[in-house]
């Protein structure tokens, strides 16, 4: 049967091996190139509306 001790042991160095793989799952989160945040600061020409789409849809005559 496992003693005191070594749950102590084990439960220590289980909690301290799930702190670490935390910490480095949010290290490589904040680090990975995301591709919605470089469409966000490049937008295609085709997402941006020219003036003369605005003038036709904007009259509604």
């Amino acid at each position: 049967m496992i003693s005191d001790d070594d749950l102590y042991r084990l439960a220590i160095f289980l909690g301290s091996c799930a702190m670490m793989m935390i910490v480095l799952y949010h290290f490589l989160d904040v680090n990975s190139s995301d591709e919605s945040a470089d469409s966000v600061s490049n937008p295609k020409s085709s997402a941006t509306t020219t003036s003369a789409e605005v003038s036709t849809s904007g009259n509604g005559n």
